[in-house]
């Protein structure tokens, strides 16, 4: 059986990868705007920010949905 998931583009990449993507792209400031989160807008780290999205399935939803509409939906 095969594991590549040629229609999911989140296949591979870690919330880490994700998430410091849409900081390059964006800023912190950027990001909050986007997605009203207090760990992007009170003294935001990729450290912090990934131990808050690990616990909270709607935030991470939404990270990974303005990143899947950010880098993939252009192309």
């Amino acid at each position: 059986m095969s594991t590549e998931q040629p229609n999911n583009p989140l296949h591979g990449l870690t919330l880490e990868s994700v998430l410091t993507q849409l900081v390059d792209h964006y800023s912190w400031s950027g990001l909050a705007d986007r997605i009203n989160i207090n760990c992007f807008k009170s003294d935001p780290s990729i450290k912090s920010s990934l131990k808050f999205l690990r616990k909270t399935l709607w935030a991470r939803e939404k990270v990974e949905q303005l990143y899947i509409t950010t880098f993939t939906q252009s192309k």
